[in-house]
């Protein structure tokens, strides 16, 4: 790894372009029973900080792939979305209703999906979104989404 980060530095330089250390971590991925390697990267006299999660084009990405710091991050915002379209309802037609929804909740909860659909716990993203979906259809706790 430290030969591949040496060639990856000399790339940087030869394209005059500049490595950040402060951003750049290592991010070790590994199964839940698997233990952490011990393993120090080095960079021109700066060690490489191991991290267990970071943050990747909108995405928390973790060690083990379970992104459930993702969804915890996720759900407080989706909870908002619900609560401004509850708060919006009585001004509003359904087709702003409906715009509201896809601009304000769904492009949130879509960005990332195809990896999120594997986690355990995104049916807490999906309880949210039949509340807003009830929510926007006038339909009850009970009723089919």
């Amino acid at each position: 790894m430290n030969l591949v980060m040496k060639q990856t530095i000399n790339w940087f330089q030869s394209n005059l372009l500049s490595l950040n250390y402060n951003k750049t971590h290592l991010l070790q991925f590994q199964t839940k029973k698997q233990k952490e390697m011990n393993i120090q990267l080095m960079a021109t006299n700066s060690l490489i900080v191991n991290i267990n999660g970071t943050k990747f084009l909108g995405l928390i990405i973790d060690s083990t792939l379970s992104w459930r710091e993702h969804i915890i991050h996720l759900t407080p915002r989706l909870n908002k979305a619900c609560h401004a379209v509850r708060t919006i309802k009585p001004f509003m037609s359904p087709n702003v209703l409906k715009t509201v929804y896809f601009s304000y909740f769904h492009s949130v909860m879509s960005y990332g999906v195809i990896f999120l659909g594997n986690s355990y716990i995104i049916n807490n993203i999906f309880k949210i979104q039949k509340r807003i979906i009830r929510i926007i259809t006038n339909k009850g706790n009970c009723d089919s989404c």
